[in-house]
């Protein structure tokens, strides 16, 4: 059998957060650091580097979980309940971890606390889902689970998110959730250029081609991305693919901002729902949000 290394514990003052990026609504991160390595480089790392919470990339790959997590979120959720559209997870961290099961554990019961008073989650990772989220009697129909697939490319993979799930994997397990009819999406951000990989972008659409939302997007803070010549017709490019893709297989979209060419300057959120509109659907359904 099998033993988990357990990993080591800080505690925190809050966990829950309000942000105004396009995922956003509210957020948390309830562990520090991420096992995945991602070397695009990692926004995430790269913010905690400079704000002191972690010194460097080998420090950044031993990820720390908040221990208090779930008495924090006892004493938020009564404070900011009737505020939350929805809940994300995570930003700088991944819930589901490849791997790491102490952190899957903690994520699924912070969904399960979450989901009890009716706040929806929605849910982004490198990793596999495990298949105990289909239980409805746990987790709510409303939350929407993701993975993050910008290449097929195994070498790539190797190179700039070598300790993830593997593409094939991330699928499969988000794949399976969906045939149980929960809602799926797929983040293809950063997107690399052809200096960093030559790849098929309609290959890797096909598939994902399951999925009810795609959000496609540039790599940004990557010198070799940035040195890419034709960097902002190849974005383009791949946007318009990727819309009229998506526009042909009934597939909700979003473009994230600065990846076309002619692009709005205020950012738009990308999932929308009011939580207001949640609460009026399920009265005239009565179903639970």
């Amino acid at each position: 059998m099998r033993r988990f290394k357990k990993l080591p514990k800080i505690t925190r003052k809050s966990l829950l957060y309000r942000t105004n990026v396009e995922y956003g609504d509210f957020c948390i991160n309830h562990v520090e650091g991420c096992s995945h390595g991602c070397r695009y480089p990692c926004y995430a790392m790269r913010m905690k580097i400079r704000c002191g919470a972690v010194k460097n990339y080998k420090e950044w790959i031993k990820p720390k979980i908040v221990k208090n997590a779930l008495e924090l979120l006892e004493k938020e959720i009564p404070r900011y309940k009737d505020k939350i559209n929805f809940v994300h997870l995570c930003f700088s961290t991944d819930p589901f971890m490849y791997r790491q099961r102490e952190v899957s554990n903690l994520t699924l019961k912070i969904i399960e606390r979450l989901n009890k008073d009716n706040i929806r989650c929605t849910i982004l990772t490198k990793g596999v889902y495990p298949q105990k989220l289909v239980d409805t009697g746990k987790y709510s129909k409303k939350n929407i689970y993701g993975i993050t697939l910008v290449s097929l490319n195994k070498d790539f993979k190797r190179k700039f998110e070598p300790f993830s799930a593997s593409f094939k994997d991330r699928i499969e397990g988000l794949k399976y959730l969906h045939k149980k009819g929960l809602k799926t999406w797929v983040s293809m951000e950063p997107y690399p250029t052809p200096n960093l990989v030559q790849q098929d972008l309609l290959r890797i659409l096909r598939k994902v081609s399951f999925v009810d939302k795609i959000i496609f997007g540039k790599l940004n803070y990557n010198v070799k991305s940035s040195q890419f010549e034709n960097s902002g017709e190849f974005y383009q490019d791949c946007a318009n693919t990727v819309i009229n893709f998506c526009k042909s297989n009934g597939i909700e979209y979003h473009i994230k901002y600065g990846t076309q060419k002619e692009d709005n300057k205020k950012t738009e959120k990308i999932f929308k729902m009011r939580r207001t509109a949640q609460k009026e659907i399920s009265k005239v359904l009565s179903l639970p949000i």
